[in-house]
């Protein structure tokens, strides 16, 4: 996925039509990549080391990279003197560049930007929420998140849809029938709820004030308004825009996510969690560009072991393709649900147990024969 941070960079750069160029060939290189070079059913057998931790680390400085490139691109005038600095080491008229991109390219843009940071930003910062005994760790982890305003993804996420998935508890599971449009807004504002109650729990059992620096959902916003703040005084009031769309197109893309990785599943949060309770893929592509989110069985099953160590689980339930394929089937609703019928009743009659088909009958979900 670092090499596709590139042709978003450059595109940015060079303006004009290049402003096309980093969604376009992220989502080619996937959507293909995904097509062509099948699954990957190699056992694991990397040990933690520190080139993986460093290759995770390496995504905070790349973050602020792309961030400062893109509110370069997107906003008036040459921010810090970048176009100027270029333009001495490379005969292009970056900043003119810049300005003679017509307007209706900046979604495009904004995008490009925002899906590098949910790939990049939002996929390390999960890798790195769960190790609770690295401090380190737990702080990229927070400043990845803060990218796209979602903090509080490293408290509901570990203790709370851990715990609760597949379940009416978890606000990232997605009953069927649900599209993606309204689980995006239901995600999101259920999730930092139950992250606000998990904090205030933990606040209370300690004798701690809600209110105060101990608060780690707190201390999440304000990380996302020092880098709102520092994008306000690069870039002005455009730059702050910027900042904003670009973390509310990660944040989707998050919940899109989520979204696709436990739809229509149930489980009784009594019960221990299985491989069964998550949507799998081995796609070799996808696990690349993923550090290996894409063996969520895997993860929900051991939610400890750092991504080199995920398996390749094959007696799972499998997305119908790779992440990026299964994101724009998503993204149509008549055409996910009628993609998902046949796994989920699949899935009814050979993942379920007796009591999950009961939870199921109950819910008026379970498939008929």
């Amino acid at each position: 996925m670092y090499l596709l941070l590139v042709p978003q960079l450059l595109g940015l750069l060079i303006g004009g039509w290049g402003w096309l160029l980093g969604p376009t060939t992220t989502v080619a290189v996937l959507v293909l990549g995904e097509a062509l070079l099948g699954d990957d059913l190699t056992p694991a057998t990397i040990k933690p080391s520190r080139l993986a931790d460093g290759l995770l680390y390496l995504a905070l400085p790349l973050m602020l990279l792309l961030m400062l490139v893109t509110l370069w691109a997107l906003t008036p005038g040459d921010m810090l003197g970048l176009g100027a600095w270029l333009a001495g080491v490379i005969d292009y008229p970056f900043v003119a560049a810049k300005q003679q991109t017509p307007w209706w390219l900046i979604p495009a843009a904004l995008q490009g930007s925002g899906l590098m940071l949910a790939s990049l930003g939002t996929i390390v910062g999960h890798e790195l929420c769960h190790r609770a005994g690295q401090p380190l760790a737990q702080v990229v982890s927070r400043w990845l998140l803060a990218f796209s305003c979602d903090t509080a993804f490293a408290i509901e996420h570990v203790y709370g849809h851990h715990r609760w998935l597949g379940s009416d508890n978890d606000p990232a599971t997605a009953p069927r029938g649900r599209n993606v449009y309204q689980h995006i807004w239901r995600s999101s504002w259920f999730g930092n709820l139950s992250a606000w109650r998990i904090e205030a729990k933990r606040l209370a059992l300690r004798r701690l004030p809600r209110l105060s620096w101990h608060n780690r959902y707190l201390r999440g916003q304000a990380m996302s308004l020092t880098l709102l703040a520092l994008a306000y005084l690069l870039a002005n009031w455009q730059g702050a825009l910027v900042f904003v769309a670009c973390a509310l197109i990660a944040k989707a893309y998050l919940e899109i996510v989520n979204y696709m990785e436990h739809y229509g599943l149930v489980r009784d949060p009594c019960k221990p969690v299985q491989p069964r309770h998550s949507w799998n893929s081995n796609n070799r592509i996808s696990g690349w560009a993923t550090f290996n989110l894409t063996r969520h069985s895997h993860h929900h099953a051991k939610a400890q072991l750092p991504f080199e160590q995920l398996q390749p689980l094959v007696q799972t339930p499998m997305m119908p393709a790779g992440y990026m394929t299964t994101i724009l089937l998503t993204l149509i609703p008549p055409l996910w649900r009628r993609v998902m019928a046949p796994r989920l009743a699949q899935w009814d009659r050979e993942f379920a147990s007796d009591q999950e088909r009961q939870l199921l009958q109950q819910k008026g979900w379970l498939s008929q024969p």
